[in-house]
């Protein structure tokens, strides 16, 4: 199919937002790794707490920077306490 000068339109997901042309969007991983934190509370936590905090670190750029967005904060912070939680039960240890 002919491209008719169409070949200077950018690719929708630039460099800066993802570091590479592959892989999702730093704000997808932040959204994806909050959804599990919360889902965490409820059922897997072993598995799901340590995603939320792999997803969470990366929507961040591998740093911890609270200033890059909300939901990859959200994400890091809950997928810990999650995982915590997660690892008391497992031990057999009353939370509260």
């Amino acid at each position: 199919m002919a491209s008719f000068g169409q070949r200077t339109r950018g690719y929708p997901r630039s460099r800066g937002r993802t570091g590479t042309r592959d892989g999702l969007d730093r704000g997808t991983l932040g959204i994806i790794g909050t959804i599990c934190a919360v889902a965490g509370f409820f059922t897997l936590g072993i598995i799901l707490g340590p995603a939320a905090l792999v997803c969470g670190w990366l929507s961040m750029g591998r740093a911890w920077n609270p200033k890059s967005s909300i939901p990859a904060l959200v994400a890091v912070v809950l997928g810990a306490i999650d995982t915590v939680l997660a690892l008391l039960w497992l031990g057999g240890v009353s939370p509260m």
